[in-house]
């Protein structure tokens, strides 16, 4: 038995809806086009030939490259200024036309 008390329950809010009231649009596919448009194809992989290093381009999965997609988004959003994550990351996708 705790001391302390019970804990509120609280209500997750739904961030979608700062997306849809800027641009009157489906919020998912606005987020689904950020992805495809910043999902990159090849990636640059160090091998070592001989005694020297060099950069090889790699064609990369979709998988993989939708994760570093989503890496680099949520990474280019925590560096603006803003109240919160959901306003930080749906004013960088609107601000670059994803």
């Amino acid at each position: 038995m705790s001391r302390r008390g019970t804990a509120e329950e609280k209500t997750a809010k739904s961030d979608q809806f700062i997306i849809q009231q800027k641009t009157e649009t489906n919020p998912l596919s606005v987020l689904r086009q950020a992805i495809r448009g910043v999902t990159p194809n090849i990636a640059v992989k160090a091998r070592r030939v001989g005694g020297s290093t060099h950069q090889v381009p790699i064609e990369i999965g979709s998988t993989q490259g939708k994760a570093l997609a989503i890496r680099w988004l949520l990474a280019t959003s925590r560096k603006r200024l803003g109240q919160n994550m959901a306003f930080k990351l749906s004013s960088y996708i609107i601000n670059n036309n994803i």
